[in-house]
Formats: C-alpha cells, structure tokens, sequence
C-alpha cells in the first residue's frame, strides 16, 4: 500500500512556507519574554554577545550547565544579524525556534510525500503546524523547536535507508550530522529518541545488515566532529563542572525523580495528548486501527517503531512536561495523512467505530477548551470580554465538531480540511491575538518603562527582591540588575549607588525595606506602583519603585 518516489514541487514548497508562517508567526515578536527558561536562554545568549565568550554558558554570575552551547549559538547568530543585540528584542531569539519548527514541518512532509504522495505530505506536514505545542515552542526562545528539527533529520535520513538500504551518500551524512546538531542542542536527548526507534525495529524485524548502510566508519568521526570540540572546551574551561551538572543533575536526575516540581505519573503524555497535538490528536487516533492493520508495511512498522518505544520511556521518566514528546508528532502526522489519502481502508470492527465515537467526544471536550481559551484568558486577566474573540472561539469549535462529524461520516479529506482550519484559527487567536493583549500577566515590560521613565542614569541600576524572575534580567540587562537577597539587602544595594540605582520592593517586604533604610538613614521616594500577577509562581504583586532622595548618604557617589 505504500506509494515511493513522490515529491512536492516548488508551488507546493512555497505554500507550506506561506501558510506555516501564517500559523507560527502571529505572537513571535509580540508576546513579551516568557519566564522562565526562555528568558534564561535569551540572558546566556546575550553575556554570550556582551563577552565573546562562546564556550561557558551564565546567567549573570551563575553557572548555567543545564544545556550544550548550540542554542546560543543560533541565538546569538540571529540577534547579530537582527541587529538588536543592545535592544534587548526578544523576537530576534526567537527566530532560531521558529526556523526549527519550520524545517520539521517541511521535513514531514517530504517523508510523508515519498511514503504516500503529495497530498498526504501537504496534510501531515499542516498537521504538524498547527499542534498547539508546535505552535508554542514555535514562538519561545528554548532548545525544544529546534531539537524537533534534529531529530525530524535523523529519522528522515534513518528512514531512507532503512526502506531504501541501497543508495545516495547524502543519507548517512545527514543522518550522523543530525545526530551531532542535536548533541549541541540538548545533549543525548536526540539519542535517546532515535536509538529506541532503531532498538524497537531491530527487535522487531530480526534484520540487521541494512545497518551498514549507515557508514559509521565515516559517519561517527563527523558526529564527533560536529559535537565534541565543545564538549572538549567546556570541559577544560568549567573543570568537568558542566558534566556533573548537566549529566549527573539535569539528565540522570530527570529520570530517577522529578525536578522543578515537573512531575506526572505514567499515563501523563496520553491525557495531554488530545490538546497538545491537537488539532491532529483526533486523526492519529482513528489512524490507529489503519496503521496496526498496516504494520506489515516497513514504512508503518519505522512510524510505529518511532512513536511507541520513545513515548513508552518518557512515560516512566519522572520528570514532564507535555512538549517532552513533541519529536513523535512528525511520525503520528504521517501515519494520520496516510490514513486519510490511503485507498482501500479496511472496515472498523463495532467496538473499534464505539471507541472512535467515545474519543470523538473526548477530543471535542478538549476543543472546547481551546475554542474558549482566548476570551477567558482576556477576561480572566484583563476583566475585559472580547466580541472578536467569543466569534473566533465559536468559529472554532464548529469547524471541529464538523470535521469529527465529516470523519465519522466517512468524509476523511473534507474532515482534515475542517480541523486545519480550527487549528489555524486557534493558534492565530491565542499567541497572536490573545497573550500579547494580557498586560496584567506581563510585569516586566511595566516594571521597565517605569524605570526607564524614572531612572537618572543610562543605563539604570535596578536592585529587585521579590520579582527576580529572568525576563527582568533580560529586558533590564544582565549587568544592570542586582537580585537582592532580602529586602534589607535592597536597601543596603540601594544605598551603595543612590544616584543611577532605583529599588522595586512588593507590598509584603516592604516593612523590612523601609526599616532597614531608615536604620541607615536612607530616605525614600515612591515613583510608580505596578501591580499584576506572577505567573510563573501564582503570586499576586503590588510592587513600588523607590528611589533614594538628594542629600542621603551615598546620593553624590
């Protein structure tokens, strides 16, 4: 039932750019820096640019070995030629991740246009676009985007020789450069993912020459190439410190017991799956009777040997997060376009159609969720309702309930068009017409304006206490931020330069800060009150910038 050799021409190539850009883009630039880990990334990358150092990885003075150096490479790349390395724009970080998504998403559907023709690459590869995960990584300024990549390269390469043992040297060459890329990404993640495919497969077929065609006597050398001369430098530069953080603490610690409360019992990835693959949640899982039906077939058995070991591992790994599995989306697209555009599918057994009707009002209970999220997201934040955005949701959710209509009615194509619109229409409206509207949520952007305004020096030392979070590092600059240890040690930093520093204390550490400014004669002026939610903790802040007034001690340092 396989179909080879397709291929998708340039139109088809210019339409996959156009119409992803259309769904990654909206947000990117105006969705401010997100706590936490982005804005780490973005705080390394720019000391990175401030330094030259382009080996050892901080944030401020901080040691930061949770990751190899490629994304800051790639970040500081595109801040350089954005040209807004003294900006502070968050957008141009984020471009490597968009890019990222942007090849996985033509890579699926180049695998999937070979294996079972254009029409189908076209559908997987829109698949993969508008997942509400994709979609969100698409605009972030982290590793995930771009190790989705990666991988998506490695099982692209891995794939053609296994169905095709025999040809081109571009294969291997882009298999073990992948493998490199993605060591520089995120360390052995990559080899996680793509040996426990290749594990699954050799189990289950018992065939093990079509291994040489990966040309490891060759291809090893340019995996290490690419990945070790800076595994070597960080090494020596950190003292074999990167290794005991990164792999004994980040990677080993991950597997054994949860770390920064991301925990979730087996099972965690299949309750998220329905919204964080959504839109196509709901046709990989009606796929599922046409791909065991189909696992004869070397290209199902790859697909499937790609999906099940890896999802099986991360279920029992301690640590989550719900993009975790995002590298088996490309897989899952394929096998759901190939259910799709495939003639001659076989007919459900009754419990199966029974299954598929329950599962049809699960995922639509997760449609809903989405549909409503912009206009509850605004009016829960804002205290404002949106017409526009009720018509969005509404929108929404009846283009999904018509594609799981059309789908249980036998019309498979026109339900795929349906749930693309409801997924182009959803990531239009929450990251682009909804997260950049959510001012309460966004202290940073607040907390500098007002600091720009109030400020007597360029740049303005800022000394903060309870909101430390990164994304106040990054906007206000690294070198410009003092993350006091208590509000007493506010005080005491406020008074080491009162002329070009400003404090910002929340309401519940401001008696401490007053008192210790008054035990060191440190008189006080309140500038601007900015109140608003932390969401990266929950907490609700009133926070008040403070100067100290002329002629206290320290005002003509």
């Amino acid at each position: 039932m396989t179909q080879g050799g397709h291929r998708l021409g340039w139109k088809d190539w210019l339409v996959l750019v156009a119409l992803s850009a259309v769904m990654l883009l909206p947000g990117i630039s105006s969705i401010p820096p997100v706590d936490r880990d982005e804005s780490r990334y973005a705080v390394a990358t720019s000391q990175m640019l401030a330094t030259d150092d382009f080996i050892d990885i901080r944030f401020q003075e901080e040691q930061r070995y949770l990751q190899p150096a490629g994304v800051y490479w790639l970040q500081s790349i595109s801040v350089t030629l954005a040209g807004t390395a003294d900006d502070r724009a968050i957008w141009a970080h984020r471009i490597p991740s968009f890019l990222g998504i942007l090849a996985a998403v033509l890579m699926t559907g180049a695998l999937t246009t070979r294996l079972y023709g254009r029409r189908a690459g076209l559908a997987a590869a829109l698949l993969v676009a508008t997942s509400f995960a994709v979609g969100f990584e698409a605009r972030i300024a982290k590793t995930d985007a771009v190790l989705l990549a990666t991988i998506t390269a490695a099982h692209l390469a891995l794939m053609r020789i296994y169905l095709e043992p025999v040809g081109h040297w571009w294969r291997p060459a882009l298999f073990w450069a992948a493998l490199g890329a993605g060591m520089m990404v995120k360390g052995p993640i990559i080899l996680l993912f793509v040996g426990l495919a290749l594990a699954g497969l050799l189990v289950w077929d018992r065939k093990f020459a079509w291994l040489k065609q990966l040309k490891p006597l060759w291809g090893v050398p340019l995996f290490l190439v690419i990945a070790l001369p800076w595994y070597v430098a960080i090494g020596i530069v950190s003292d074999g410190a990167f290794y005991a953080e990164a792999v004994g603490d980040s990677l080993m610690g991950k597997v054994g017991e949860s770390q920064q409360s991301h925990a979730g019992p087996p099972g965690y990835y299949l309750g998220f799956f329905s919204l964080t693959f959504w839109p196509g949640s709901l046709f990989f899982v009606f796929a599922g009777h046409w791909a065991w039906s189909n696992r004869r077939e070397a290209a199902v058995r790859y697909l499937i040997a790609w999906i099940v070991p890896a999802w099986i591992a991360y279920e029992l790994i301690a640590t989550k997060l719900p993009h975790y599995i995002m590298p088996l989306y490309p897989a899952m697209a394929c096998l759901a376009a190939a259910a799709i555009f495939l003639p001659g599918q076989a007919r459900s057994p009754t419990w199966l159609r029974v299954a598929a009707g329950v599962y049809a009002v699960v995922w639509l209970a997760f449609s809903g969720l989405v549909a409503a999220l912009a206009p509850a997201l605004l009016h829960w934040s804002e205290g404002r309702v949106s017409p526009v955005l009720v018509m969005a949701g509404v929108a929404i959710f009846a283009a999904a309930l018509t594609a799981v209509g059309l789908y249980l009615a036998g019309r498979r194509q026109s339900s795929l068009l349906a749930g693309l619109v409801a997924g182009a229409l959803g990531a239009v409206t929450v990251y682009g017409g909804t997260l950049p509207r959510l001012e309460t949520l966004w202290l940073t952007p607040r907390i500098v304006a007002a600091v720009d305004a109030h400020g007597a020096c360029v740049p303005t030392r800022l000394v903060t206490s309870a909101f430390r979070e990164p994304s106040l590092v990054y906007q206000h600059g690294p070198y410009a931020t003092v993350l006091a240890a208590s509000p007493a040690d506010a005080a005491d930093q406020l008074a080491a330069d009162t002329t070009c520093s400003l404090a910002l204390l929340d309401a519940a550490e401001v008696d401490e800060f007053l008192a210790r400014s008054a035990a060191i004669e440190l008189t006080l002026e309140p500038l601007a009150l900015i109140e608003g939610q932390n969401y990266s903790n929950g907490d609700e802040m009133s926070l008040t910038l403070y100067r100290a007034m002329a002629g206290t001690p320290g005002s003509d340092r």
